[in-house]
């Protein structure tokens, strides 16, 4: 880094942070140069001349997400020194702020609120394997993301389509219509699975696959399921029978 280029940034009002991004560079080795170089950030001229460090000054670095170390170094001071000013002007950086959300989480226990990048100020909970707490909109969200996708997958391997007329435009549109009540040992529901792959694969093995309006007309006796697939359903069943699903149930 030569110093009439990092001169030029400088007097173009780029900070120690902006120019180690352009560069790829750390923001303490872009002040290394600086001070090597005799050059100041205008953040540090402004400050220097006034005696502190004004929170006018402080408060946008801190926004931008500034760390300690890089606060420091784009301010031609240390460390401690950044510390002290954040304190007397009540602010913290992101990951002090994180860090106190965090422990006021694990001290209450329970729901806090917090702010999500995604859902803004929001209910957030520990997680139970200790992990940090995460907000319960974006777990809820995860959670049905997931069914989906399970659905998604069970349906595709059924043929994708209702085996009486055909509809295939709408996954959600699609159900798992049971060929034999009595071996039935959960729904497939409309809205998702929330059993595993595997435990839902079999379960969708004892089903065919039907729209919602052939599955309403199944269900009351208008429409009747294509013959071949009754003597699945009587497969299904004595399979059932022989592995003591039915028996065990009884």
């Amino acid at each position: 880094m030569d110093r009439d280029s990092l001169r030029l940034l400088l007097d173009q009002g780029l900070s120690f942070e902006e120019i180690g991004r352009r560069f790829g560079r750390d923001p303490s080795t872009v002040a290394y140069w600086a001070r090597k170089f005799g050059l100041m950030s205008s953040h540090a001229e402004r400050h220097a001349a006034r005696g502190g460090i004004p929170r006018d000054t402080l408060e946008p670095l801190v926004a931008a997400g500034h760390s300690m170390d890089a606060l420091a170094a784009e301010l031609g001071v240390s460390v401690s020194t950044v510390r002290h000013w954040l304190k007397r002007h009540g602010l913290e950086t992101i990951a002090a702020r994180r860090r106190r959300e965090r422990g006021t989480t694990e001290a209450l226990a329970g729901d806090v609120q917090l702010q999500c990048h995604k859902h803004g100020l929001t209910t957030f909970r520990l997680r139970s394997d200790g992990g940090s707490p995460r907000c319960l909109k974006c777990r809820s969200a995860a959670v049905s993301d997931r069914r989906r996708r399970v659905k998604a997958i069970l349906v595709s391997e059924a043929g994708g389509a209702c085996i009486i007329c055909g509809y295939d435009r709408f996954p959600g549109a699609l159900q798992f219509h049971h060929l034999d009540p009595t071996v039935k040992a959960f729904p497939v529901s409309r809205s998702g699975v929330t059993r595993s792959i595997a435990e839902a694969r079999v379960e969708a093995a004892k089903c065919a696959l039907l729209c919602a309006n052939c599955h309403a007309e199944v269900e009351a006796g208008v429409t009747d399921l294509p013959l071949e697939l009754r003597s699945v359903a009587r497969a299904v069943r004595g399979s059932a029978i022989r592995g003591g699903e039915i028996g065990s149930r009884a």
